[in-house]
């Protein structure tokens, strides 16, 4: 499959798969983006996709960011028709109970950043320019007709839903 990509920033990473068969690609930040405890960020891509008619474009978290910092890549859609740059929605779930205002924010390999005459907040964090934020999967879709009815068909589970058959295996 041939996906055209139009570059919208210079520094704007062109995507690649970094093992044979691969799923996913990684999406990378053009700017350096804080992300305070608590906060919700869009990262700039740079990109602009243009997704073949029948499929979409998942924006899913990386592995590594997930489970090394307090991150959380919010799962994206980007649909065949769109034709604006890609970003990436990025929350902040660490929380700094003791109010420290005096702490540089982690890198999100959790390194300390040096910043002269910037105060941020315990936990908070900085994306760089150039870090692997997200990945990307491109996949078929189908869109449904829709059928207003009076009646659904009935089955086993009915309603029931929300942890309805427990936790235990």
């Amino acid at each position: 499959m041939n996906v055209k990509i139009k570059r919208l920033h210079p520094e704007a990473v062109i995507p690649k798969y970094a093992h044979d068969y691969d799923a996913g690609f990684d999406l990378v930040a053009t700017e350096d983006v804080i992300v305070e405890p608590g906060e919700t960020v869009k990262v700039p891509t740079g990109l602009a996709f243009e997704i073949p008619q029948g499929y979409e474009l998942q924006i899913r978290p990386r592995s590594g960011v997930t489970l090394k910092t307090k991150l959380r890549v919010q799962l994206g859609t980007v649909d065949a028709g769109y034709r604006g740059e890609v970003g990436v929605i990025v929350d902040n779930i660490a929380s700094d109970p003791f109010g420290n205002f005096d702490h540089y924010p982690n890198g999100i390999d959790r390194n300390p950043i040096e910043r002269q005459e910037q105060e941020y907040e315990y936990d908070a964090y900085i994306i760089r320019k150039g870090d692997r934020i997200a990945q990307a999967v491109i996949k078929r879709v189908e869109q449904a007709q829709f059928i207003e009815v009076d009646e659904l068909s009935e089955t086993a589970r009915g309603d029931g839903g929300f942890g309805s058959s427990g936790v235990k295996a």
